[in-house]
């Protein structure tokens, strides 16, 4: 039983995914990217290069090319954090806002073409199951 749960998320998750990544591409922006976009502009206060890289798990210097990316589209800034000039600030442009926005519809249509399937309460409850087992600790 579990087995065949795990599959079936992990088939939903892929289709979510493909959804995201059709409505991204128009956006000039890989799925990678997105995550960065994502990650800097929920940011409360503005994050550094190496924070941004634990954020999305992936090695320091793998972030790089990331944010060379979205800041050659004028998406991201890098300023000099004040508090240790060592270090790299990262925060949005307007542009970057306005397509972190274009983002955030993307992700909701994609969500809502996966989901339409569903009535609103199947919806809130599938929500709540899926709540419970990501709040257990692993």
């Amino acid at each position: 039983m579990e087995t065949e749960l795990a599959e079936l998320l992990r088939g939903v998750g892929r289709r979510l995914r493909r959804g995201y990544g059709a409505r991204f591409g128009p956006l000039g922006l890989t799925p990678g990217q997105v995550r960065a976009l994502w990650v800097i502009a929920e940011a409360e206060p503005p994050l550094r290069m190496v924070q941004l890289a634990d954020t999305l798990k992936i090695v320091p210097r793998s972030v790089t090319p990331v944010v060379d990316a979205l800041e050659e589209m004028g998406l991201v800034r890098r300023e000099v954090d004040p508090a240790n000039r060592r270090s790299t600030l990262l925060t949005l442009t307007p542009e970057g806002r306005v397509r972190h926005e274009q983002v955030r519809e993307a992700r909701r249509q994609a969500a809502e073409e996966l989901f339409s399937v569903l009535t609103p309460e199947q919806q809130e409850q599938l929500r709540e199951l899926l709540s419970l087992v990501e709040s257990r600790p692993a």
